[in-house]
């Protein structure tokens, strides 16, 4: 990896880790480009702005999330719990979409920019559907809501218990279990 390669990286994380904490409007580009040990100028010419460099950091989370945890209509169950552990290893991906959604987008498609940012994910579920896989009487963009939302039932975004990796296994598996159980329930005829 190049210098500049190396730089980018390192501002990049520093972001992330400063946006996922403060949010756009409360992160700090002068901590960022310490902590990433580059310079403002150099954050500048590489992203722009503060609004540009959140974009970037947010992209990159939500597309390393897609490609840990592919939608698998034909076990939603299973997916739902893949995306309750990946929300538990990688809180930070959680609190950029808040922060997103706090401060960008308070209604409406939270990735409504992206365009066909969900077309693969609601055909893979209207399919399944079809198929007889999961129930036919909800839209798929509202099925995959819910999912998504119980999904984040105990994530860094919940109202009631925000899950820790350093919790007891058997706490996870119980979480995991109910999870599973309930997506099974409540989609899966």
């Amino acid at each position: 990896m190049g210098d500049g390669q190396a730089t980018r990286r390192r501002i990049l994380d520093a972001a992330a880790e400063e946006f996922a904490r403060y949010g756009i409007a409360g992160a700090r580009v002068d901590r960022i480009a310490a902590n990433a040990k580059a310079n403002k100028a150099q954050l500048y010419a590489y992203y722009g702005n503060k609004d540009s460099l959140f974009d970037a950091v947010l992209t990159e989370h939500v597309e390393a999330n897609l490609d840990l945890v592919p939608l698998t209509a034909d076990d939603l169950p299973g997916y739902a719990v893949r995306l309750y552990d990946e929300n538990v290893r990688r809180p930070e991906l959680v609190r950029l979409v808040t922060w997103a959604r706090l401060e960008r987008t308070p209604t409406g498609d939270l990735f409504g920019e992206w365009e066909g940012h969900d077309k693969d994910k609601l055909a893979a579920i209207e399919a399944a559907q079809r198929d007889g896989h999961l129930v036919d009487t909800l839209a798929p963009i509202d099925l995959h809501s819910m999912v998504i939302a119980l999904t984040m039932s105990w994530s860094a975004a919940s109202i009631t218990y925000a899950a820790d990796q350093a919790d007891e296994a058997d706490l996870h598996e119980r979480r995991r279990e109910a999870l599973s159980a309930t997506v099974r329930r409540a989609f899966v005829p």
